[in-house]
């Protein structure tokens, strides 16, 4: 039962996030992003699965649907649980069959065509399992989480009774019928938060899937275009704050998130080329990808839960002296840009804009460290333009051209991409080149045409 309780471990995590998520994510496509993306499964593998280690990356794929009654919604609620239970009960039976000695395939075709009866009778004959008795009711219908309003303590008098506050708690709960008028009259913060429902549904009917997937817009992006999936740190500065980065840039924390956007392409080949700057990164799809069907959703909620959960496993790596105190988060978005220069110039508008913020936040951070206050730094730059930034780093470092002197990493931000790499390689007629594709990290002028007449292999 170690992945169930991960996953409702998980749940807790994420719900508690739920309220703030919406009230500053207006975008239905960045909150599902977000929710999807939270690293909490690599953080809290080690206490379900001490033993263990997490030998690569997960990631998880998404979508939303809309459902625009408390019919629909209850139709949902049923088509899953029913389809949790007609999984779990095939997969009991499969699995009861290998560990007996059948193999696989043997398996499957025993199981071909078999209804519920017929399983409950295999299992009960075979191996003398009472699907419904024996069975973790955690496996069979899977789980219910919500907030409730519960007593809580909040503190002790010095006599040492105990003070209580009312306040919502994200309890689980396993139920038969999660759609049921009995369970949700059980639970009256499902009738304030959602509303009533007013008649049971058959738990068996078969096409509430239909029904409910009619509701579901797969929001397909544009055919023939590139598509760039935009992944941005959520609440970055505060985590930033507690983790101690260095100011203006840390540049551990900049290869991290170059070693994460990396790794993201060597999983992804439809991504050609990804741009990163401080807490976000651009993934450009090639043109002709049909990746998920060109599906916004499974798109950007695989690459975003994919990239937080390589930046949890990577953590370590980077930051080796340094704990962890809380995974950070990501939202991510979808965008279809129908040419190459059009592309070319959001591209651009990116590394502008890295510049921009780089050498504001270097002339910031100097005046602070120089003994202003934060807002007295801030007045000092107000209004000012980039001559002006470049004059006073100049004269508070005591180094001509200071900007420049910066790391180019800093200045220009990252570049990943597929390049060629020539090794040489022993033969019968001596030394030979030996060519493979690799994933590099540069930190080029992607703004001047010259990087691209270079590489015209990545826009093709």
């Amino acid at each position: 039962m170690s992945v169930q309780r991960l996953f409702w471990s998980i749940f807790q995590t994420l719900y508690s996030l739920m309220v703030t998520v919406m009230s500053l994510v207006s975008s239905s496509k960045r909150a599902q992003s977000f929710i999807v993306g939270v690293p909490a499964y690599v953080t809290k593998w080690k206490v379900f699965f001490p033993q263990k280690d997490l030998r690569y990356a997960p990631s998880f794929r998404s979508r939303v649907i809309c459902c625009a009654s408390m019919e629909v919604l209850q139709a949902y609620f049923v088509w899953r649980q029913y389809e949790c239970h007609l999984k779990n009960q095939n997969d009991t039976c499969f699995w009861q069959l290998v560990k007996s000695g059948k193999s696989e395939r043997e398996a499957e075709e025993m199981l071909k065509g078999s209804q519920k009866q017929d399983r409950n009778e295999l299992l009960f004959q075979l191996f003398n399992i009472n699907y419904k008795k024996d069975i973790p009711e955690i496996f069979r219908q899977g789980t219910c989480a919500f907030k409730t309003k519960v007593e809580d303590i909040v503190k002790y008098k010095d006599d040492g009774c105990p003070v209580k506050r009312p306040r919502m708690k994200v309890i689980k709960v396993h139920s038969e019928n999660i759609a049921s008028k009995r369970f949700w009259n059980d639970h009256l913060c499902l009738l304030k938060e959602l509303g009533q429902v007013t008649e049971d549904l058959n738990k068996s009917k078969p096409d509430y899937d239909d029904y409910v997937e009619s509701f579901l817009h797969e929001g397909k992006l544009m055919p023939s275009t590139w598509i760039v999936i935009r992944v941005d740190g959520c609440h970055f500065h505060r985590f930033s704050v507690v983790h101690e980065f260095e100011k203006p840039n840390d540049l551990r924390a900049l290869d991290l998130m170059n070693a994460c956007a990396a790794s993201v392409l060597e999983e992804f080949k439809d991504i050609v080329f990804a741009y990163g700057v401080s807490d976000e990164y651009s993934f450009v799809l090639r043109k002709e990808s049909q990746l998920y069907g060109r599906r916004a959703s499974k798109l950007v909620s695989a690459v975003v839960s994919l990239f937080s959960s390589l930046y949890s496993m990577k953590w370590i790596d980077f930051f080796p002296h340094s704990m962890m105190k809380y995974p950070p988060y990501f939202d991510g978005r979808a965008v279809c840009y129908p040419s190459r220069k059009i592309l070319r110039d959001y591209l651009a508008w990116r590394q502008v804009d890295c510049h921009i913020n780089n050498q504001y936040n270097t002339c910031f951070w100097m005046l602070v460290k120089s003994g202003k206050s934060t807002s007295e730094a801030q007045n000092c730059l107000k209004g000012t333009q980039a001559h002006d930034k470049n004059e006073l780093l100049d004269k508070q470092s005591g180094t001509l051209n200071y900007y420049n002197t910066m790391p180019t990493i800093s200045r220009r931000g990252s570049c990943v991409y597929w390049d060629k790499e020539t090794k040489a390689v022993e033969n019968n007629e001596g030394a030979a080149g030996k060519s493979r594709k690799i994933v590099v990290i540069k930190h080029c002028n992607i703004i001047d045409m010259s990087f691209w007449e270079d590489h015209p292999e990545i826009l093709g």
